[in-house]
């Protein structure tokens, strides 16, 4: 079943056209992983697969659903837009947490004032994410008394306690140091034996070989190769992709 439908996607920052016809397809359970160089418009996908970027062309849509479609030359998109924002969790390189909030209310606060779920009901079920993390005796710590390992994992608990149909993670990895780099793949690591459905644009290639069920290339705005990954780095067919793999020694 497809969880996340992108076809013939188009963006432009004015005369920099970011994704030419950008066509992807998630379906539930997979884990996706984009790797490409800096400027090929990774990031920007995902900003318009999550509603933060409007397309300037191209479908999306979200459990068979359109959320916006090209009419009479001009993108329209679905006037409840929140209904289609519950189906994904975004988890970002910078973490994004409130910093004069607890860990638990960061957690928390959305599925309460957003969903108008039970409080105590929330609490409980925000209380085992944190246990299954390593983070349940941070549960009433503040963001600056965490390190950086901590605070990606406490935003990875505030979107999954919204219980999404998939997980985007946009290099959730880059703004930390090796040691901690590695308590943050184990998480996702964890979460993908567990089939939670994921688009990960990440420069780590030995973690999207590793976790990934299918991995894209892209470059220039185009998705230029996409596949297993044993099939991709193993035995890449574009010239543009060995040429990228080149600079990663430890694969």
């Amino acid at each position: 079943m497809n969880i996340l439908k992108m076809s013939k996607v188009q963006k432009s920052f004015g005369r920099n056209h970011v994704l030419k016809d950008i066509s992807l397809e998630v379906n539930k359970g997979e884990v996706v992983s984009i790797i490409g160089p800096s400027g090929s418009g990774k990031s920007t996908l995902l900003r318009c697969a999550t509603l933060l970027e409007t397309m300037d062309g191209g479908t999306l849509s979200y459990m068979g659903d359109n959320v916006c479609e090209l009419k009479n030359g001009k993108m329209e998109y679905a006037k409840n837009l929140n209904k289609f924002r519950k189906c994904f969790g975004l988890v970002f390189q910078s973490f994004n947490l409130f910093p004069h909030w607890s860990v638990v209310k960061n957690v928390t606060d959305a599925p309460i004032s957003v969903l108008k779920r039970d409080p105590e009901e929330v609490k409980a079920e925000a209380m085992e994410l944190l246990r299954k993390m390593g983070l349940e005796d941070k549960a009433e710590a503040y963001p600056s008394q965490l390190s950086g390992g901590q605070k990606q994992r406490v935003s990875i608990v505030r979107a999954l306690a919204m219980k999404p149909e998939i997980l985007f993670f946009d290099e959730p990895t880059s703004a930390l140091d090796p040691e901690l780099t590695g308590e943050v793949l184990k998480v996702i690591k964890q979460l993908a034996e567990e089939s939670m459905t994921m688009v990960i644009v990440t420069h780590e290639m030995s973690f999207a070989r590793a976790v990934s069920d299918r991995v894209i290339f892209m470059d220039g705005g185009v998705i230029v190769e996409q596949g297993r990954p044993e099939d991709l780095f193993g035995d890449t067919k574009e010239d543009r992709t060995k040429q990228f793999l080149q600079h990663y020694q430890n694969l």
